[in-house]
């Protein structure tokens, strides 16, 4: 797919995608989000002070980083629960010192 869109398909795993108020899309990474503000535009502050008016409500862009954050952990959890061609992976488990004798 060309264009921005489909420019976007292999970020879209990464990245949230919002509306700036005048119109274009862009992609965020949520986890550089600072705040946001809604007075009465919604103001997207990144970390480095960059700041974004939105046509989204805050509650809408807040609902993006949710599920984005839902879906990571849900990713996270299929990848410990999924077994390799069904062998047994060896374990990591913690192995006490024996006391010296004294």
């Amino acid at each position: 797919m060309d264009g921005p869109v489909g420019h976007l398909q292999g970020w879209i795993d990464q990245v949230i995608v919002v509306t700036r108020l005048n119109g274009p899309k862009f992609a965020v990474n949520p986890d550089l989000v600072q705040r946001i503000d809604s007075a009465p535009d919604t103001i997207l502050t990144l970390v480095d002070g960059t700041k974004y008016i939105l046509a989204e409500s805050m509650s809408e862009v807040i609902e993006l980083i949710t599920d984005f954050r839902s879906q990571l952990i849900a990713r996270a959890q299929a990848i410990q629960t999924s077994d390799v061609d069904d062998v047994a992976a060896p374990q990591l488990s913690v192995v006490r010192a024996q006391e010296e004798e004294r």
